[in-house]
């Protein structure tokens, strides 16, 4: 009899999980089919969407590739990928409702895997896959041509992808634009250990940094100008104005008593979620303790692992991470402050780690199961 793992999302989490379970698990349990759910039919690797809005330093193909041709090498019956999005699940009767382009599907499954992750909550920008991979593509293009012709550049919100737009915007422009970052709390990095550091790194790149200059509102001014209102009460015109605050999880298909009170996905020690059976998750949708792309792929291990468990009839285990919380802040494509725990990690190896590439040379490996 078939055991059908139904996965949904198509980015770190999800990817890692399908590819590992038809690698390691199909070979010993026979019947195991594999149906992978994605809204976007490739694999965008938003880490290095940073970069990717600054014409000409990235291919679309170094950020971007098909995912269902990743998957070729597995026997046919033993996978299938859908392009379509998540509208319910049915704990009780184990059924995913999902909307294609071609209409209503319901899948029924064995088990169950959420890793629909999150999404920005402004849909011009382009740091998270929010659409199908046509409707980011459309996104990318035009902050490209916005940020070749744009003078003036103002950047809201001073987390890690607030820094480091910033920074690859200065690194690339030095003084041919201005480039201000807007920090709604009293220092970058909501005040994290590293915040003097990746404050003096931009200042260093011509950033002008603005501490306590929280954003209240913003609007079009005609077609190429925007007004940015601070809770001040000051107003600033910007030619682009990018914003990297706020990330919603993905989880308005669940039923509430799936998700924790912040909506995301609550889950045990195992990444079992609770109150469900045979119902897993990991990545971003459980924001445990944090998004991150490495607890991402450990998460998916962890999950893929027990998912193997259990299918076997052994015990699932608890889900290992990493031991201290680890934070790298590329600031440019030569410099970057990180720490592991409470101890600082030097600019270049920073650099070296995260900000050279920002893992493009990844993507390739993650699509066809190589990496894993």
């Amino acid at each position: 009899m078939t055991q059908t793992i139904v996965v949904l999302g198509g980015a770190y989490a999800g990817v890692g999980v399908a590819h590992r379970l038809l690698k390691y698990t199909k070979p010993q349990v026979k019947d195991l089919k594999v149906i992978l759910v994605s809204k976007n039919s490739h694999f965008y690797w938003n880490l290095a969407s940073v970069r990717a809005i600054v014409p000409g330093l990235l291919k679309e193909e170094q950020y971007a590739q098909p995912i269902e041709k990743g998957f070729a090498k597995y026997p046919a019956d033993a996978f299938e990928f859908i392009v379509g999005s998540a509208e319910g699940v049915d704990i009780a009767d184990k059924t995913v409702k999902i909307a294609t382009k071609d209409g209503e599907r319901v899948l029924n499954y064995d088990h169950l895997v959420l890793a629909t992750g999150t999404r920005a909550v402004n849909e011009t920008v382009p740091w998270k896959s929010n659409g199908t991979y046509e409707e980011t593509a459309v996104v990318m293009t035009q902050i490209q041509n916005r940020v070749k012709t744009a003078k003036h550049i103002v950047v809201a919100g001073a987390g890690s992808t607030g820094v480091e737009v910033a920074a690859e915007l200065a690194f690339e422009y030095g003084k041919d634009k201005e480039v201000i970052l807007l920090s709604g709390d009293d220092e970058v990095l909501s005040g994290d250990s590293l915040a003097s550091n990746v404050t003096a790194e931009l200042k260093k790149l011509g950033v002008q940094v603005r501490k306590s200059a929280r954003v209240v509102d913003s609007h079009a001014i005609g077609d190429d100008k925007t007004e940015v209102v601070l809770q001040s009460g000051e107003k600033i015109v910007t030619d682009l104005y990018l914003p990297t605050m706020g990330m919603a999880p993905n989880t308005e298909y669940l039923p509430a008593n799936l998700l924790t009170d912040k909506k995301f996905v609550d889950i045990d020690e195992f990444y079992q979620v609770k109150n469900a059976k045979n119902v897993w998750a990991a990545g971003d949708i459980v924001w445990k303790p944090r998004g991150s792309f490495v607890l991402s792929d450990k998460q998916a291990a962890g999950v893929a692992k027990n998912i193997d468990l259990v299918l076997k009839g052994k015990a699932p285990v608890p889900v290992k991470t990493l031991p201290m919380d680890v934070l790298m802040v590329a600031t440019g494509r030569s410099r970057g402050a990180g720490r592991m725990g409470p101890v600082k990690v030097f600019s270049i190896m920073v650099y070296m780690i995260k900000g050279k590439t920002l893992g493009i040379q990844s993507l390739p490996g993650y699509v066809d199961g190589s990496a894993f």
